[in-house]
């Protein structure tokens, strides 16, 4: 058992992503914070018939594991907050009934969801209303072949929840949505901060299944009764909402102190959430919602302590994780680190791909559909996995060029340094590409920032922590940041002309 240190405030972040899912115990002195890894577990898709499910029982058993060494260990623990990926959800009946396992956004039932929606609402009035960018796995598309599919789960339901709000309601019974994550659903306003009843009537989805919103930081309640018992737990624990959307807490974890933009509304610094995805953007106080914005797919969504994330989702690390997969499924098991290192061999710009091109969201064989869309492209096919590696980071380090490029324009600001934080700060490799090919300044740290972010907005939430700034303080003086600087920017230059042209096929 750990003692509990006087001054000293203990909170876990049980923080899921789309690979893995984590319980790391956050523990603040007032200066600084430290984070102890108390359990880690797999996640990923499980295929039921015909549909992509996430486990959503297994993974509840996973994080009451956590909880339960968590509170075990460490008996002074505060609080206790969930944080996931955005956009998918679980619906709950009447008499606290779960309806269904929730369904993975990468599943197919949004095929053509989106044009659906669009002939019944135009893209312009959804992008006035929402801001939100146009991705096919949108809550809003789901909800709609829910509804296509006329099948008794949507009838049935009296509230929907997104992940972290279902966690949140296993864990204390409270059925609310935090704001952050009801920004990805592409249903709510971000100007008024409330949900679309025009949107929902526009589009025939049931405006009565969307649950009370709360701000990221809010006492959601205590721990149930019957969870309590079960994990031994002998004395009243504190559920929190977090910043519920992974990326918005890790984006309160970037370490910017001081000097920075004099106008928020023209941040010289941005954020790269590096993963499975990539969520490129930057902060600002309201969202910007226009013409340039809505053309080049733009998103705005909720920030904590009231900002917004002006942002562009790329599709991130799961271009070299598919290959990975593909490669151990054939007998051949590399690590990261082969992988990372073959690729820093391989000849440069030998061929590039627009990482989000349709082709390559599914889950699959990613070497054929890299080879496909470059022999398509008139490009060499990569001729092993080093070049397939490069390819696919050399290609993400120019969609974060074209992609900030572009956030300058409608901002009318100049970006100068670039935060990255997340998995993807251990790949050295993509991190100098990204300082090479923009020409600036990468900071990369910390690893563990949605985590951090978590327990920050729970400290903040129990008054230990007073603003966003002293939280982002305390981030710089606790983890180590790595400072990678352009080094041949100019040797990009060819590519980028080269990658621009790809952006407009």
């Amino acid at each position: 058992m750990h003692v509990h240190q006087a001054n000293t405030s203990d909170y876990l972040a049980l923080d899921l992503g789309a690979e893995s899912g984590r319980g790391l115990l956050g523990q603040f002195d007032g200066e600084r914070l430290k984070l102890d890894e108390v359990h880690r577990f797999p996640n990923g898709p499980v295929r039921l018939l015909d549909t992509l499910h996430w486990d959503l029982i297994r993974l509840f058993d996973e994080m009451k594991v956590a909880l339960g060494k968590a509170a075990a260990e460490w008996p002074g623990l505060e609080g206790v907050a969930v944080d996931t990926w955005g956009v998918d959800f679980g619906l709950v009946g009447k008499g606290d009934y779960l309806l269904g396992n929730p369904v993975h956004y990468r599943d197919a039932r949004t095929e053509g969801m989106m044009e659906l929606a669009l002939k019944r609402v135009s893209k312009e009035k959804i992008y006035d209303i929402t801001g939100l960018q146009f991705l096919p796995f949108n809550t809003v598309y789901q909800l709609l072949a829910m509804s296509q599919a006329n099948g008794p789960i949507l009838d049935a339901a009296e509230t929907l929840l997104m992940m972290p709000d279902l966690f949140g309601w296993l864990l204390t019974g409270r059925r609310a949505g935090e704001r952050t994550n009801a920004t990805t659903t592409q249903l709510f306003n971000p100007r008024t901060a409330t949900w679309s009843e025009e949107l929902c009537e526009g589009l025939g989805l049931p405006r009565r299944i969307l649950p009370e919103l709360i701000e990221p930081g809010t006492e959601l309640g205590q721990l149930r009764p019957s969870v309590a018992e079960e994990l031994k737990i002998g004395r009243p624990l504190t559920v929190i909402a977090p910043a519920t959307h992974d990326t918005a807490s890790a984006v309160a974890a970037v370490p910017v102190i001081g000097g920075g933009s004099k106008n928020p509304a023209k941040p010289d610094w941005c954020y790269l959430s590096s993963g499975t995805w990539s969520l490129l953007g930057v902060e600002v106080p309201q969202p910007v919602i226009n013409a340039e914005t809505l053309k080049y797919n733009f998103t705005n969504e909720g920030g904590v302590a009231g900002t917004t994330r002006l942002l562009k989702n790329i599709m991130g690390l799961w271009l070299v994780q598919e290959c990975r997969r593909h490669w151990a499924r054939g007998g051949k098991d590399y690590s990261y680190d082969e992988l990372i290192s073959w690729s820093a061999a391989a000849l440069p710009f030998a061929s590039l791909i627009n990482p989000d091109d349709p082709s390559f969201f599914a889950p699959g064989d990613m070497p054929s559909r890299i080879a496909a869309y470059c022999k398509k492209t008139g490009q060499n096919v990569p001729s092993d996995e080093g070049a397939f590696v490069r390819c696919a980071m050399e290609s993400l380090a120019l969609k974060y060029r074209w992609t900030i490029e572009r956030m300058e324009s409608i901002l009318d600001t100049k970006i100068n340094t670039i935060h990255v934080v997340g998995g993807g700060t251990r790949n050295a490799l993509l991190c100098q590409f990204t300082a090479d090919a923009t020409g600036r300044a990468v900071h990369a740290g910390p690893i563990e920032a949605t985590a951090v972010g978590n327990v920050l907005m729970q400290a903040m939430a129990r008054g230990r922590i007073g603003s966003l700034a002293d939280a982002r303080m305390i981030v710089a003086k606790s983890f180590p940041v790595t400072v990678h600087e352009p080094r041949h920017p100019h040797e990009w230059d060819e590519a980028a002309g080269r990658f621009e042209e790809l952006m407009k096929l």
